[in-house]
């Protein structure tokens, strides 16, 4: 599935779980870097407007559907994908990496939050090892001095994973730039992910989440931040269903 249109498209390139965990255990087996991301509405939106997240996404190894209205334009373009929230991929990848030995970091958010996510991750899955914790001071720039200084924490801390917990576009600006400074490393970005198991952050409990009313619960939890964003990819609804059909007819 693509989206957007011509100049602008960005493709679903790992349609569903079993074909994400063989492309990641190839690179693993391979010891072979990745960038991995997720697409939904508020990406399509800030796509229309920035060129440098375009750029970036252009440059990610493999992107998955994150959130039912891709999953649902992607069927009405004829293509049937799995939803896979970068929240809901860190623990499958996270079991994946310890089987190949392969150590991680977390990237983002608080070292209150990166703390606990570490000893969940730990706990939770056997073998797991987080070599480092980097929560980049305000005003991270994502291709700049910053992003240097945490490529190197990186690759002195030996990892061979990391999760981005930067909030789009800077984890996806991010994951692409240091993709090419260290190609060994897979970067992964999910979002508000280690905040869900740290605790700092509430997910939507799951039976919401099967009904697809998330959006709704976030709404709710943050109404000034979601509101204006969520009337935004409502806003683009109709001319995404459009190019699916197309998609679909062409």
């Amino acid at each position: 599935m693509r989206f957007w249109g011509a100049g602008y498209d960005v493709p679903v390139t790992v349609p569903n779980w079993p074909a994400l965990l063989d492309e990641l255990t190839s690179r693993f087996t391979a010891d072979q870097g990745f960038s991995l991301a997720t697409i939904n509405l508020d990406h399509l939106v800030k796509l229309r407007s920035d060129p440098r997240f375009r750029e970036a996404y252009g440059a990610q190894d493999m992107v998955v559907a994150d959130g039912n209205p891709i999953v649902w334009l992607s069927r009405l373009a004829g293509h049937d994908v799995d939803l896979i929230p970068g929240s809901d991929a860190i623990l499958p990848i996270t079991r994946l990496a310890a089987d190949h030995r392969r150590t991680i970091a977390l990237v983002g958010s608080t070292e209150e939050a990166l703390t606990g996510a570490r000893t969940y991750l730990e706990r939770e899955v056997p073998g797991a090892r987080v070599v480092a914790t980097i929560a980049p001071c305000m005003g991270f720039d994502p291709t700049g001095a910053s992003a240097d200084d945490v490529l190197a924490r990186l690759e002195g801390a030996g990892a061979d994973l990391a999760y981005l917990a930067l909030g789009a576009p800077k984890q996806e600006l991010f994951a692409a730039y240091g993709r090419r400074k260290l190609p060994s490393v897979g970067f992964v970005s999910i979002g508000a992910g280690l905040d869900f198991f740290a605790g700092t952050q509430v997910r939507a409990p799951r039976w919401v989440r099967a009904i697809a009313m998330e959006w709704v619960w976030r709404v709710l939890q943050h109404p000034r931040r979601m509101v204006p964003r969520y009337a935004k990819c409502g806003l683009i609804l109709p001319a995404e269903a459009a190019h699916a059909l197309a998609l679909r007819i062409g």
